[in-house]
Order: structure tokens, then C-alpha cells, then sequence
């Protein structure tokens, strides 16, 4: 590899070190792959394009749109994922920008430091590790509702346990292999929400059953329920649904080519926002009655996911394991994908001096182990259901996750306003941005204001009489841990704001990752071999 002259900091380069200034050094493994900060730039354009479209798909989503529609209703919960979707797009638009520009694994927790202050990106940091730790543990959660209704045989703790030892070492697998599993795990789940669709038209039309539903629970209960309160509540929902769009700024960290495959994964984004989840919210809001006692609540011990209620009524007996099913081998993917982002985002804070640096040590195939080990324990929070319910922990996860998404959403927007005004003040213009954000900047200032007033309304119903304590603190204590982090390490290492005339804008940039990839490029052996007959027939 020749140094690019659009990088001054390239010293050297030989076969198998280049040197980026004193704090950086990029490595070739034997296999020809870039080793960028002990981490392997192994993923492919199709990895990041299917990842971006299905990776984190949340296997709860086929019980949390249940759990949706009883506090809000059909029509209130879909509202709320309809504005929440509008939401995430203008993310994501924000969040490419940035992430062509700096494939970091780091991504926007790293870049808040670089251009707000040091000090919000480890109190943002923390908060988005934690967001997905305890995503972890919602999803063993998750498995043992799922595994108790088919057996009680074992006990939910029992379930807990070996699901967290088996995706432990499923987690020490290098990056390539998360990739490839990543690939053909989130096509099935997009095959698995094409058929839920598919029942529920079936189901609802009579189909199967006999019965024609129509807009029935529309009408009676009602379209909406529980007022302002069940907004709140369904827009956390949504949230936590939706968080996960921005796994594709933390995978530019280990793409191959992220100048060209991240922007084609943030167009693929509009598809998963619109098709699957708004889709998910549709369906569950036509194939079950808000008030349907056999819903996942906050009070019960077991619940059944809206789709599979609707099989059920429709006298389909084991219509509720094709969909446990396909929860099941959600799973796979969904905790795969939760314990990604957890360990890159710590390793993130360890490489940079903002956590202990041994979570910056990487093992092989550059996967950073105790970052991992670190982020599953967390997960062990789910064998609280045990004492509290399944139903009662699900809504404490979602609770603690919402608010931790919308921190990092109104901070992604805060540092894209920020990196775009020093580009200004240093003499740069939107044209020469590999990927720029649409209707900047209406849409960064659209989605830092929103997501504050989400973080602020989401535990309103806690308030009110009779005041829930417990719900109150589990609504807003994210907040507070997120303010003391800032506030700690502001004073401890005297931080200040970001001088964005002075911001290093050429740092991280990762320009010499920009040119072909012979592997990705290959055509197929299908296409060589049309392009072979064309030939003939021509001739």
C-alpha cells in the first residue's frame, strides 16, 4: 500500500506496518487485511448492507409491539413509531455524514469528544454501552418467556445462564465470522417478519378461522389508550426498537471500504424503517384487541406475542410456537448484534483512556475479549425476572434503553451541527463531503431538539397519582448517571469546549481505504456466465 498524500500524518509503510503520527497505527495481517487499532477491517459491502437492513432487528420486537398497543393503542402506537421513524431517518442522515467521513468504531461517542468536549463523550459513552448491555439482557429475558412456554421443565434462571454462556463464546469470534453470521441471520428474520405479515392478513381476513376482523379493534377498545401517558411510554418503546440504526457508524470501524459501503447502508436504512417496523406496529395493531388479557404487560409473569394471540383466536393451536419460532432464531442474531456494539463501544472508551485499557486488549482475529466478557455480565441483569416477573423486567429494560437512546440520538445531532460548523470555520465547503446529510441543517436541528423532549416526557406517567418511585427512578436515572459521568471527568481532567477552529479535521479520515476491493468486485459465477452467452450470441 503507497501513503495517500491527503493524509500528513503517514510517516511509513512497509509490508506490515503503516505508521499515522503518535497516535495511530495501522498493521497488515498475512492475509492482506487492514489491522486498524487491534481491530480487523474484515466486513464487506454486503455485510454492512444486510446489517443495516435487518442486523438488529430485535427479537422482542414481536412481544414489545404487543406491549405497545396496551399502552397506547393501535393508532397511538403507531403514531408514535411513525414520528420516532421520522426521526431516525434524519439520524441516519446525520450519523453518514460523520461516519464516511470518520469509520471509527468509536463512531459518534468518540467524535462528541472530539468536537463538543472530551467530557460528554465518556458520559455519553458509557451511556450508549450501557443501552446496549442491558439490550442483552432484555434479550435473555426474552428467551426464557419464550422457552418457559414450551417447557417448564427448566427454570427461567436455568434458561438465562446457558444463553449467556453460549453467546459468550459465540462473541470471540472474529469479526468476519459476526459479518458472515450477521449476513444470512438478519435475511432470515426478514424472511420471518414477511410471514408474520402474512398470517396476520390471513388471520385477519378469515382466511384462517373464519372470522373477517377488519379494523375491529380499532373501534372497540379504541385507537387510543391510556392518553398522554401511554405516548410516552410507546415512544420509549419505539426507541429502543429503533436503536440499532446505528450500527452501521460503529461496523464503518471494521469495513474494508467504508468511504464507499456506509453511505450505501445508510439508503437502506428507509427500507427497515418503514417496511419492517412500521409494518410490525400495523399488523400487531389489527391482530389483537389492546386489552387482550393474553398480552405481554407489565404485570405478568408470561405473555404471548399479539401474532401469536391472533393464530390462537383464529384456531390455529400451534400458531404461537411457528412464532416463538421464529422469536428463537431471532434471538441469534439479535443478541449477536447487542454484544457487537457493547464491546466496540467499551473497547472505543478503553483505546481512547476513558475506561481501564486492559478492555482494549484484542485477542484473535482482533476481537477485543474482555470487552465482551464485560458487556455479557451485564446481561445477568435479566435474572432478576425471577423474583419480579418477566413482564415487570421487560418494562424496566425498555425503560433504562429509551432514555439511553434518546441521549445519544440528541448527541449524534449536537456533534453533526458541531463537525459541520469548524468544516466552515476552517475553510471547507459541503461539496467536499464524501456523504452529506439531507436538509442540513433543519434535519440535525430537528432531531437534537425532539429527542430532548422525548428524554424529558418519556417518564411522565410516573408523576402522576398515585406517584410510582420505582418506575420514576428507572424513567430518569439514566439522566442523572449521564450528568455525573460528564460532570466527573470535566473536573478530573479539567476538559473545556472544543476550539472548532482549531479541531483536527484530517485525523481518523482513513482516505487510503478508498480504493477497490478485488473481492467484493469479482462478478458472480451466474453473471460471468450471462455475460459469456451474451458474447456467443452476438457473435
Amino acid at each position: 500500500m503507497a501513503p495517500n498524500p491527503d493524509i500528513d500524518r503517514v510517516a511509513t509503510v512497509d509490508e506490515e506496518t503503516i505508521d499515522i503520527g503518535d497516535k495511530e497505527q495501522i498493521k497488515i495481517a498475512e492475509d492482506g487485511t487492514v489491522v486498524d487499532h487491534g481491530l480487523h477491517r474484515a466486513l464487506k459491502q454486503r455485510h454492512l448492507q444486510m446489517i443495516a437492513l435487518g442486523g438488529v432487528i430485535g427479537a422482542s420486537i414481536w412481544y414489545g409491539t404487543g406491549y405497545a398497543i396496551t399502552d397506547s393503542g393501535p393508532i397511538g402506537a403507531f403514531i408514535c413509531f411513525i414520528i420516532i421513524g421520522i426521526d431516525v431517518f434524519f439520524i441516519m442522515q446525520s450519523l453518514g455524514e460523520l461516519a464516511t467521513m470518520y469509520p471509527t468504531t468509536g463512531a459518534f461517542t468518540e467524535l462528541a469528544g472530539r468536537f463538543i468536549d472530551p467530557a460528554v463523550a465518556v458520559g455519553l459513552g458509557y451511556n450508549y454501552w450501557y443501552l446496549w448491555a442491558s439490550n442483552i439482557a432484555a434479550e435473555y429475558n426474552l428467551i426464557s418467556i419464550v422457552m418457559s412456554y414450551w417447557t417448564d421443565k427448566v427454570p427461567t434462571y436455568g434458561w438465562i445462564l446457558m444463553s449467556w454462556a453460549f453467546y459468550q463464546c459465540l462473541s470471540f469470534f472474529g469479526v468476519i465470522i459476526y459479518g458472515e453470521m450477521e449476513f444470512w441471520l438478519a435475511l432470515w428474520k426478514i424472511i420471518c417478519v414477511l410471514v408474520t405479515f402474512l398470517l396476520t392478513i390471513l388471520c385477519n381476513t378469515g382466511a384462517i378461522g373464519g372470522d373477517y376482523i377488519g379494523f375491529r379493534y380499532w373501534k372497540t377498545p379504541g385507537p387510543v389508550v391510556n392518553g398522554i401517558n401511554g405516548f410516552g411510554q410507546s415512544f420509549v418503546l419505539a426507541a429502543v426498537y429503533y436503536c440499532g440504526t446505528e450500527l452501521v457508524a460503529i461496523t464503518a470501524g471494521e469495513s474494508r471500504r467504508p468511504n464507499r459501503d456506509v453511505p450505501k447502508a445508510i439508503k437502506a436504512t428507509l427500507f427497515r424503517v418503514v417496511f419492517i417496523y412500521w409494518g410490525m406496529i400495523f399488523f400487531a395493531g389489527i391482530a389483537v384487541a389492546s386489552d387482550d388479557p393474553a398480552i405481554l404487560t407489565a404485570t405478568s409473569n408470561t405473555g404471548l406475542s399479539p401474532f401469536s394471540i391472533a393464530l390462537q383466536h383464529a384456531g390455529w393451536s400451534h400458531g404461537p410456537d411457528l412464532i416463538n419460532a421464529f422469536i428463537f432464531t431471532a434471538t441469534f442474531s439479535a443478541v449477536n448484534s447487542s454484544i457487537y456494539i457493547a464491546s466496540r463501544t467499551l473497547y472505543s472508551l478503553a483505546d481512547s483512556g476513558r475506561a481501564p485499557r486492559f478492555l482494549a486488549k484484542t485477542g484473535w482475529r482482533g476481537v477485543p475479549v474482555y470487552a465482551a466478557i464485560a458487556s455479557n455480565a451485564v446481561g445477568l441483569l435479566a435474572l432478576i425476572n425471577v423474583a419480579s416477573g418477566a413482564g415487570k423486567v421487560f418494562g424496566y429494560l425498555i425503560e433504562l434503553s429509551g432514555a439511553a437512546t434518546f441521549i445519544a440520538w440528541a448527541c449524534i445531532g449536537i456533534t453533526h451541527i458541531r463537525f459541520r460548523q469548524a468544516w466552515k470555520l476552517q475553510g471547507h465547503t459541503p461539496e467536499e463531503l464524501p456523504f452529506r446529510a439531507f436538509l442540513y441543517p433543519w434535519g440535525a436541528y430537528f432531531i437534537s431538539g425532539l429527542n430532548i423532549f422525548l428524554l424529558f416526557i418519556q417518564g411522565y406517567g410516573t408523576l402522576l397519582t398515585p406517584w410510582k418511585p420505582v418506575d420514576f427512578v428507572f424513567s430518569y436515572i439514566v439522566i442523572v448517571l449521564f450528568v455525573l459521568l460528564l460532570v466527573f471527568w470535566k473536573v478530573y481532567k479539567k476538559t473545556k469546549l472544543v476550539n472548532l477552529a482549531e479541531v483536527d479535521l484530517q485525523y481518523g479520515r482513513r482516505t487510503y481505504l478508498t480504493g477497490p476491493d478485488e473481492s467484493e468486485e469479482k462478478p458472480s459465477i451466474l453473471t460471468r456466465a450471462t455475460r459469456s452467452l451474451g458474447r456467443r450470441f452476438r457473435a
